[in-house]
């Protein structure tokens, strides 16, 4: 089932652990010690590669781009003419904490122009942004349950292209560890035999999720995951919120810069308190500017995002800050003239 989403004929594998244990994985089964890998990185998560780069031995090169845009692939291609001699590049799809979208059809082919495995984090886009395994030459995606995917958190989706198996079994040292070991799963898998209890509870959830996909047809579901992220998007922008992003919107997180006199933590206090409802701040740096709003899976419909925008709405309103207009008014026009509905 998982193969039909991700469009691959890859073999397609269920880790028990959530998300952080493929990206893990990957790098513990590709990298030797000496190993130079690519990290590119324009967003939190896809700086964090470097820590498993490092932890099994591998030397980072960053390719750095600016955290308000998508990579830039002509500055990639630049940089890759003079410097190509990686095993292994890495890349997130959709950087959670400012919602950043790369171009992984442009990216990971260019990559494997230049004889460069590919690892995508695509834990947070995976079912709400195509994703297209065979086509864009991905070795190794990473999906997680718990994002768009709407099952119980928990598991790890991970799809391996034949190079990068090869690459795993060609080491000239045997991989550090059991559980990391992502080239044990070829054997068991065929023999339908698994090393350890599986979280059955979870494997179900995850099963009847994707039924739920496959019922809707995954077109749909990537339609109302585009019309719900672009009329939030253009709802905040016409308020009086300005967008953390330049370029590379993504249809499963948007950002918002939130005015420093109210601050993205008192505000997401307030919608708590008074509102009873949890919205997220963002990471590191950005978690006192920016709110986020996640419309992925099951919260990319109709209800969830005007309960929430009206929420946030009345809060902005409650502590000084008076938009133009309605979120909710401005959501629902720019969603009907998507759907070429005049909204009155």
């Amino acid at each position: 089932k998982m193969s039909s989403i991700l469009n691959t004929e890859n073999d397609v594998y269920i880790l028990s652990g959530e998300g952080i244990l493929g990206l893990e994985a990957a790098c513990a089964s590709l990298t030797e010690p000496g190993d130079k890998v690519l990290v590119i990185d324009n967003g939190i998560f896809g700086r964090g590669f470097d820590d498993f780069v490092k932890m099994y031995g591998g030397e980072v090169v960053y390719f750095s781009g600016d955290y308000t845009n998508e990579i830039d692939i002509e500055e990639l291609e630049k940089f890759l003419q003079k410097e190509n001699d990686f095993k292994y590049a890495t890349v997130v799809h959709c950087d959670t904490p400012t919602g950043v979208l790369n171009d992984l059809s442009k990216i990971c082919p260019l990559l494997k122009r230049y004889n460069i495995l590919t690892v995508v984090d695509s834990v947070a886009a995976m079912v709400g942004e195509e994703i297209r395994v065979d086509d864009w030459q991905i070795d190794i995606a990473l999906g997680g349950s718990q994002k768009a995917i709407s099952a119980p958190t928990g598991l790890t989706i991970v799809s391996i292209s034949e190079d990068a198996k090869n690459s795993m079994k060609n080491r000239k040292m045997p991989i550090v560890g059991f559980y990391l070991n992502l080239t044990i799963w070829e054997k068991y898998y065929e023999n339908k035999w698994f090393p350890y209890t599986m979280p059955i509870n979870e494997i179900i959830g995850l099963d009847r999720a994707i039924d739920n996909i496959l019922e809707e047809k995954l077109e749909n579901v990537l339609t109302r995951h585009e019309k719900i992220a672009s009329a939030t998007r253009k709802a905040f922008t016409e308020y009086g919120l300005k967008l953390y992003l330049e370029s590379g919107y993504s249809n499963t997180v948007t950002a918002v810069e939130i005015p420093e006199n109210i601050g993205a933590l008192n505000l997401t206090k307030h919608m708590l308190e008074k509102y009873n409802t949890l919205v997220a701040t963002s990471l590191c740096d950005y978690k006192d500017k920016l709110l986020r709003i996640g419309h992925m899976g099951e919260n990319a419909n109709l209800e969830f995002i005007i309960y929430v925008l009206n929420v946030i709405d009345r809060s902005l309103k409650d502590l000084g800050f008076n938009g133009n207009g309605s979120l909710v008014e401005l959501f629902n026009k720019h969603y009907f003239n998507l759907l070429d509905i005049d909204f009155v």
